[in-house]
């Protein structure tokens, strides 16, 4: 299989680069070079947003395309339309972000979608990626554009740096403000996993739009915080507070908190209750949390001592403790 991956090579697409390499593809990468690719794959320069940026597409064929953009939909639709003879299949990665808001608990696929113009520069991200979805649709059709939406997105390399700002913070140690009710149930998939289902879903000639994290049920806050505590051996104790105490100290959930949003909530409903049952009919399996908390541990541990991950912003070490002295 002849793969050409195009939207970079730092997290998601890297996981999706290695794992074609790991089962033999012939993968071409066309990437600005700010992340280092994957050894064994084959690397073009070029970067989409400037003019001659898809000069180094203008020969070659390929079996399929995998391109994980997140700005202006008319990259995309340049590529997609410069490839259309040359390429069998497009599979987008786009985003659960394309529902409209707010999106309810239980969403599948076919829901109301955000507005989206495949001939538009960025503007925000969830019309930015309907807009891609709908550029690959015009230039190859329903039947050769596979759609993949994923939410949470973690595992090593993650450069939204969600969970390592958890594993981090566990690190430091003392008292930890923990988001709770500890069975507050996440949704999320390993970057890994959901490179392994693109693959064997272009090599099955999967089409259309597919939900692409894992199910409900697969791991909690509880879950997922003590994997963190185990990973780094820490010694932290968590100090879990009700999302009400949570919401009276001011704290907002997934921006002060990666990953929580309180249960109930349209923001919880939407990152963490969405419908993915054609993901897993179509073989969509996914490894134990505890395996991607320390995954990504190892490879946050082997950074060089002056590489700073990329974190999210998260709560300060001084608002936490300010948070965590009024919660008594």
């Amino acid at each position: 299989m002849k793969l050409l991956l195009l939207g970079g090579t730092g997290f998601g697409g890297r996981a999706v680069a290695e794992a074609a390499r790991d089962r033999g593809w012939d993968v071409t990468v066309l990437h600005r070079g700010k992340h280092p690719a994957p050894p064994g794959v084959r690397v073009l320069t070029g970067d989409r947003t400037q003019p001659d940026g898809l000069t180094a597409l203008t020969t070659g064929e390929w079996d399929a395309v995998v391109d994980t953009w997140s700005s202006a939909p008319t990259v995309v639709r340049d590529a997609a339309r410069l490839l259309a003879d040359r390429a069998a299949r497009y599979a987008f990665v786009s985003s659960r972000s394309v529902y409209a808001w707010p999106a309810p608990a239980g969403l599948d696929e076919f829901g109301p979608l955000a507005e989206g113009d495949p001939d538009a520069g960025a503007t925000d991200f969830p019309a930015d990626k309907r807009g891609a979805e709908l550029a690959v649709l015009r230039e190859f059709g329903e039947e050769r554009t596979l759609i993949v939406r994923p939410g949470l997105i973690l595992g090593p390399h993650e450069t939204p740096g969600r969970l390592t700002w958890w594993l981090d913070r566990v690190a430091r140690g003392g008292p930890v403000l923990a988001p709770g009710p500890r069975d507050t149930p996440l949704q999320y998939v390993d970057a890994r996993d959901l490179a392994t289902w693109l693959l064997d879903a272009l090599t099955a000639g999967l089409h259309g739009p597919y939900n692409l994290v894992g199910p409900r049920d697969h791991g909690t806050m509880g879950d997922l915080l003590d994997a963190c505590v185990r990973a780094t051996g820490s010694t932290a104790e968590l100090r879990w507070a009700t999302p009400e105490a949570i919401e009276a100290a001011g704290v907002g959930g997934w921006r002060d908190l990666p990953i929580w949003a309180p249960p109930g909530s349209d923001l919880h409903a939407a990152i963490h209750a969405g419908d993915v049952t054609r993901a897993l009919a179509t073989g969509l399996r996914c490894r134990p949390l505890q395996d991607t908390v320390h995954d990504t541990w190892t490879w946050r541990r082997a950074l060089p001592e002056d590489t700073a991950p990329p974190l999210a912003d998260g709560l300060s070490p001084e608002r936490e403790e300010e948070v965590l002295a009024g919660l008594g």
